[in-house]
């Protein structure tokens, strides 16, 4: 819906292709499973989604998403410790992705020059190694037909398939990273207990890689309604549990810290568990590849995708489609070698949130064929230096959440006074427990 956003005003007429039958409101849909586990949207993100969908930000509020400051509405255990609720440096917003689907959804299709296409699947691309001048659709009954197009945008997902269709135009494959750490999601949602159903913090017990032995970690979302999305994680051996009447044990049991599992025993369970193992960081390098047709770009999870633990997925998604609108703007439509420049500019919100996810993911038995590069070793071991100090370090926080947020790129991160202040660490003690205020812990009965 952004990339169809992003292009209207310069194409005479936007199609959306869709697999999916779209529901008219904020409901599930079978065709975005993940839609069920965590989700989240940093300001870098959120901020991106309201350049090309202004006004959605209101809307999602009035509909009752929630805004939270960074760090002062979060209570996280790295693996470094406790994180203090620093003052505010920038936000995020947290609701059901239905919501979120359905609010967007409804702004973009209510425009006279995007046409939806349901049940039908793109098969592959028209065109030669060249150009690509449109694609292949399959509907519902099984016939196929061409598409033409000036610009074709794959924002298909982790399923893309645009490595094949690309071989079968004679161009070589995209240098590709994977980093799996074997990680499963359980998520669930619960009724918050009443007193803390007017707002209440994210809460987040992250995994240690470097502990030895499974990652085993979980989030809490206060979401729309009153509810709670509660997502638990664990990488392979530590898998949390996929039935209902398990699911409180792990937070309780097998977690670092039993916050979770304690704030969940007041709030009422209010559907089943759902369960996925779709959580690999893949990353295909398109704008490296020697050769690149006009008239074809990729961008979000078809581009990059990260294990969602980390939530940048969406808030990249939306930069990416962002920054196609502005090289159409800048380069006009149908330039000579628009869509390389394009998928370069597109790539670039990629870096950060690739390192941060793959810096813990890598360090997993088997998380990938050969082990930790050079470059992700160092990466990490940065990393890890500049999450410990943040603990003790307000100004490193507020320098990690730039990054985390989107908002600025990681090169903030290696200026001198950053630099200095990781060398010599955090300068407050270490937190005993999380940052919970006596009225938090009372809304909820502890």
């Amino acid at each position: 819906m952004l990339a169809a956003r992003a292009l209207v005003g310069h194409a005479h007429t936007v199609t959306i292709v869709e697999r999916d039958v779209l529901p008219d409101g904020p409901e599930p849909r079978r065709g975005l499973p993940q839609a069920r586990h965590a989700h989240l949207l940093w300001s870098g993100g959120l901020r991106a989604v309201e350049n090309l969908v202004p006004g959605a930000t209101e809307q999602l509020l009035a509909a009752g998403a929630h805004r939270l400051a960074l760090t002062t509405d979060m209570v996280a255990l790295a693996p470094q410790g406790w994180f203090r609720r620093w003052p505010a440096s920038h936000h995020l917003l947290l609701a059901g992705r239905d919501l979120l689907d359905a609010t967007i959804r409804a702004q973009v299709l209510d425009d006279d020059r995007i046409r939806l296409v349901e049940r039908t699947e793109v098969v592959g691309l028209v065109g030669t190694s060249a150009a690509v001048t449109g694609v292949r659709v399959r509907g519902a009954d099984g016939t196929e037909r061409t598409l033409a197009a000036d610009l074709v945008v794959d924002a298909t997902g982790r399923a893309s398939r645009a490595p094949r269709w690309l071989a079968a135009l004679g161009l070589p494959a995209p240098a590709r990273r994977e980093v799996d750490s074997g990680l499963a999601y359980a998520s669930r949602v619960y009724l918050a207990p009443e007193q803390a159903r007017g707002g209440y913090p994210v809460v987040n017990v992250q995994p240690d890689p470097r502990a030895g032995g499974p990652g085993r970690g979980a989030v809490l979302l206060p979401i729309e309604g009153g509810r709670w999305l509660v997502t638990l994680s664990g990488t392979r051996g530590g898998e949390p549990p996929a039935t209902d009447d398990d699911f409180l044990r792990f937070p309780l049991e097998e977690l670092r810290h039993p916050v979770i599992g304690e704030l969940l025993a007041g709030a009422e369970p209010l559907t089943e568990v759902a369960f996925t193992r779709s959580t690999v960081n893949r990353r295909h390098h398109y704008e490296r590849m020697a050769r690149w047709p006009e008239n074809f770009t990729v961008l979000g999870d078809a581009l990059a995708a990260y294990n969602p633990v980390y939530g940048h997925g969406m808030s990249v998604a939306a930069q990416s489609a962002v920054a196609l609108r502005e090289v159409i703007r800048r380069d006009g439509w149908g330039a000579p070698g628009l869509a390389r420049r394009a998928q370069r500019a597109m790539a670039r919100p990629v870096n950060a949130a690739w390192d941060l996810a793959t810096s813990q993911d890598v360090f997993y038995p088997g998380a990938t064929h050969g082990g930790p590069t050079l470059r992700e070793r160092l990466v990490a071991a940065y990393v890890d230096r500049l999450l410990l100090t943040a603990t003790g370090n307000g100004r490193v926080a507020r320098r990690l959440t730039d990054v985390t947020s989107l908002e600025r790129g990681a090169e903030v991160l290696f200026t001198p006074g950053v630099l200095l202040a990781a060398a010599v660490g955090p300068l407050r003690p270490p937190l005993a427990g999380p940052p919970l205020t006596s009225e938090e812990f009372k809304a909820v009965g502890l």
